[in-house]
C-alpha cells in the first residue's frame, strides 16, 4: 500500500530519533556529482561557431552565457515548464541570447548552432564521469542497496548517463524537468520517496550542493551527504555528513545499515 508524503516525513522523523531505519536506497544528484561538462560553455558555444566560420572569444561568451542563463532561471525557472516552455526550447533560448549579445543576427543561423548544441551535450566527449563515481556506484550496489537519481536536469539526462556508462547503475531516474519542480524544493524529494517505496530515513542522498542537495534532503528526513571535492567546508555541515570524494562513502553507508 503506498503511504502519503506526510508519513514519510513522519516515520523519518521517529527513526531519525532514538530509532534509526536501515538504509535502503541511495539517491544521486548527477553534475559535478558524478560527472562535469567537460569544457567551459565559452570553449564549447565557441567550437559550435568556429563550424560555422565565425571567430569568437571564449572569455565573452563566457560571459554572455552567464548573464543569459542567470536571466532565464529567474524569468522561466525549470526550464519555464510552467510558461510553456521545455528544456529543449529553454536551452535553445539560453544559446540564441547568448550569442546574440556576441553580434551574432542571423536568425537562421542562431537556430542551427542553437540546436547543434542542445543535442552536442549528448555525446559522451563533452563529459567527463569523475574517477570515482563508478567504483562508489558498485559499492553502493554491492551493498543491497539500490540506486536512484534526483537532479535538476533536463529530458537529456537518461541519453547522457547512458553514454558515460552510469545508467544500468540506477532503478530510477528523475529529473526536475520530468517532476516539474526542481531542488531546492523539497517536493521533488517527496515524489523521489514514492518512487521508493520506503520512509524517509532508510534513504540516502549524495550531492554537491549546500542547499539544493544537502538542505533540501534533509529537510525531509532523507540522510543527506554534501559532497565536497573542492574543499569549501561549509562550516554548517557536521564532518560526518561531509565527503571529499565518492571514495569514503561506502563505510559511511555501512554504518546506517
Amino acid at each position: 500500500m503506498e503511504m502519503s508524503y506526510n508519513v514519510y516525513i513522519n516515520q523519518s522523523t521517529t527513526f531519525s530519533g532514538v530509532m534509526r531505519a536501515p538504509l535502503r536506497w541511495v539517491l544521486w544528484d548527477v553534475k559535478d556529482t558524478l560527472l562535469k561538462v567537460r569544457l567551459s560553455v565559452g570553449e564549447q558555444y565557441c567550437k559550435e561557431a568556429e563550424r560555422m566560420g565565425i571567430s569568437l572569444s571564449p572569455v565573452e561568451v563566457n560571459a554572455a552565457f552567464h548573464h543569459v542563463y542567470q536571466n532565464y532561471s529567474t524569468r522561466y525557472p525549470n526550464y519555464g515548464i510552467t510558461q510553456s516552455l521545455n528544456g529543449q526550447s529553454w536551452w535553445m533560448g539560453v544559446v540564441r541570447d547568448t550569442f546574440s549579445l556576441c553580434r551574432v543576427q542571423d536568425p537562421a543561423l542562431l537556430n542551427t548552432m542553437a540546436h547543434n548544441l542542445y543535442h552536442n551535450y549528448c555525446n559522451a566527449e563533452n563529459w567527463e564521469v569523475f574517477p570515482d563515481s563508478k567504483k562508489a556506484l558498485e559499492s553502493c550496489s554491492s551493498l543491497g542497496l539500490k540506486l536512484g537519481v534526483v537532479s535538476n536536469f533536463d529530458s537529456r539526462l537518461e541519453a547522457i548517463l547512458q553514454v558515460c556508462g552510469l545508467l544500468s547503475h540506477f532503478t530510477f531516474l528523475l529529473s526536475s524537468e520530468e517532476a516539474g519542480i526542481a531542488k531546492p524544493n523539497s517536493a521533488i524529494f517527496g515524489q523521489a520517496l514514492q518512487k521508493c517505496g520506503v520512509p524517509a530515513a532508510s534513504v540516502a542522498h549524495i550531492g554537491d550542493h549546500y542547499v539544493n542537495d544537502y538542505l533540501a534532503s534533509r529537510s525531509v528526513g532523507i540522510c543527506g551527504f554534501l559532497l565536497d571535492r573542492c574543499m569549501r567546508k561549509q562550516p554548517e555541515v557536521p564532518q560526518e555528513h561531509r565527503l571529499s570524494s565518492l571514495e569514503d562513502l561506502p563505510s559511511q553507508l555501512q554504518q546506517r545499515m
